[in-house]
């Protein structure tokens, strides 16, 4: 009965709060029942789920919609980071060489103003750091330094982004569509 009353909440937020078009009902949630930091100015939208608290996501970030996070171990974002659309970051796995389908798992970590194109998978264990791009659909298996840009299947570094970032990628479009309301 305990695990259920632990899973009950995600569960409620996975397959109802996520559909809720409201930033306010969505993001109260995360934060005071799955206790999920959520700083300021960041945009959590529609249809992500979330499985783990051990979450904690910086000021000014975004993690759009369809989203899989995955907290059991733990992930860090930091400030200014967009995660795009039907991106997956895992946090725990299997021991592939496991007799008994062990699990392991390790901590992710996005520094600020890291950037995760659409459909993205982030492996357990990787750090991106300040002002890495991962690109569309890359598999990001290891860890990247400062502003390397990455992408592919595994992920291999194809550049170097500019380390002059002054942008906020504040995205609070209205309901499940790309309409902002004027600035």
């Amino acid at each position: 009965m305990k695990e259920f009353a632990r899973a009950f909440p995600y569960y409620f937020y996975n397959s109802f709060v996520t559909n809720i078009p409201f930033y306010a009902v969505r993001h109260g949630y995360l934060r005071n029942v799955l206790h999920i930091h959520l700083g300021g100015d960041s945009a959590f939208h529609m249809g992500c789920f979330v499985t783990g608290n051990n979450i904690s996501i910086g000021k000014n970030s975004v993690v759009n919609r369809r989203c899989y996070l995955d907290g059991r171990v733990g992930i860090t974002m930091g400030d200014n980071v967009s995660v795009s659309a039907g991106t997956s970051i895992l946090s725990l796995g299997h021991d592939p060489q496991s007799p008994t389908f062990a699990t392991q798992g390790a901590h992710v970590t996005l520094s600020d103003y890291v950037w995760i194109g659409l459909k993205c998978l982030i492996l357990p264990g990787v750090r991106l750091g300040r002002g890495c791009i991962a690109g569309a659909g890359s598999v990001v298996t290891k860890s990247f330094g400062e502003y390397s840009i990455v992408a592919g299947n595994p992920a291999r570094q194809i550049g170097t982004r500019t380390a002059d970032l002054q942008y906020n990628p504040k995205y609070f479009p209205y309901f499940d569509t790309d309409i902002m309301p004027p600035r």
